[in-house]
């Protein structure tokens, strides 16, 4: 990290067609030449910042910053205020996103006291992020575990990044921790704890059913919001922006990789992986279609046949019927699908709140180990 001898401009408004241009390019222009950055969908990034089409700014809003050192923009961040968060946490919470800049403290400084301003400017109390745009999104920076690319849906960062915005005065909120685990089945210890809970004449574990998709992606959100209620950060998604995400997601869907439990015919647990599209994206370099013509899908299709590698996005039994086994069948069941599907470079799975002892615990237990931490930054404004 550098301080510049010649500090930048104020922080502007990242607006019209240039400004929002230039805010999507940055992060290609400063880590493209980074081995194990993974370029992004442009069209997927200008979807998540139109405020027409992304379901977050139907209740939230968010403004975007750049600053520039000779005319070029050299770091760039979005502040965020999530109502629906602090209705359901009781906080004054404001959030900072999008953030990515050059190894120079005068601009990461000039950044994210634009986005300290914002919030301020709207009665917000703290500064939380990065968040991209709710913790349903990507958030967190990396600082640790280095050295490989991240699995779909992660964030990327260089190992700069973490002294940036310490040197601002951020520190940690929170650590979110991925997990790795081997492409091997299921031990015979997680089988056995399996087997015992499979006798429950009610329950039922099955893959995803594409006859009826939409039926079942509607089980996995019941899940999602009862598994998860109670945790750190965790707001529930609106049908909108569920819908949104499934619609998104369904073009990477291997529903081998989707497991719900079933008691009585009631979903009441679930294990979701996806492919991880992050080792074909690279092909696309970062665009579906040049001059008009398909090369990137065709580039990314060609990529996506070599992927062996899958990321569990989700994994959950609701609070009632935990510790009864379940977790076992949906775990087994999962690692048979991954060898099943040719899923034999690993997987990563993840994230997890650091103080979640008991899912960590039960992870740690059935030979997981934990690979990187995301941390989530935050200050008093």
């Amino acid at each position: 990290m550098r301080a510049s001898s010649s500090p930048p401009t104020t922080a502007e408004i990242a607006e019209g067609r240039r400004g929002l241009r230039e805010f999507v390019e940055l992060p290609y222009r400063l880590h493209g030449r980074d081995p194990h950055f993974v370029p992004p969908l442009r069209g997927e990034c200008r979807w998540l910042l139109d405020r027409r089409r992304n379901p977050f700014f139907a209740y939230g809003a968010a403004e975007l910053f750049t600053v520039r050192r000779g005319g070029r923009v050299m770091g760039r961040v979005a502040a965020v205020h999530n109502p629906r968060h602090n209705a359901a946490h009781g906080t004054r919470d404001g959030f900072f996103g999008q953030f990515a800049c050059a190894d120079d403290a005068s601009v990461a400084r000039e950044l994210l006291d634009a986005a300290a301003r914002w919030l301020r400017g709207r009665g917000l109390e703290t500064m939380l992020g990065p968040v991209n745009f709710t913790t349903n999104d990507e958030c967190g920076v990396q600082v640790d575990g280095f050295g490989t690319p991240p699995s779909v849906l992660m964030p990327y960062n260089p190992a700069y990044y973490p002294a940036l915005l310490e040197t601002y005065g951020l520190g940690k909120a929170k650590d979110l921790w991925a997990w790795q685990m081997s492409g091997a089945g299921p031990g015979e210890r997680l089988l056995r704890v399996a087997r015992r809970a499979e006798r429950h004449a009610r329950l039922t574990v099955r893959p995803l059913d594409p006859a009826r998709l939409d039926a079942d992606l509607g089980r996995v959100k019941h899940v999602f919001d009862l598994a998860w209620q109670g945790n750190w950060g965790f707001t529930p998604m609106t049908e909108a922006e569920y819908t949104a995400v499934t619609r998104r997601l369904r073009k990477v869907l291997d529903p081998r990789l989707v497991q719900i439990a079933e008691v009585g015919g009631e979903a009441v647990g679930v294990a979701f992986a996806l492919p991880d599209l992050n080792q074909a994206l690279p092909a696309a370099r970062g665009r579906l279609s040049r001059f008009g013509l398909p090369i990137g899908l065709v580039r990314l299709a060609l990529a996506a046949r070599r992927i062996d590698r899958a990321r569990g996005v989700l994994f959950g039994v609701v609070p009632q019927l935990r510790r009864q086994g379940i977790e076992a069948v949906l775990f087994s069941r999962a690692l048979e699908a991954f060898v099943a599907g040719g899923y034999h470079g690993g997987v990563e799975l993840g994230w997890t709140l650091e103080d979640n002892h008991d899912i960590n615990r039960y992870l740690a237990r059935i030979g997981c180990s934990h690979d990187k931490t995301y941390r989530i930054y935050g200050m008093t404004l």
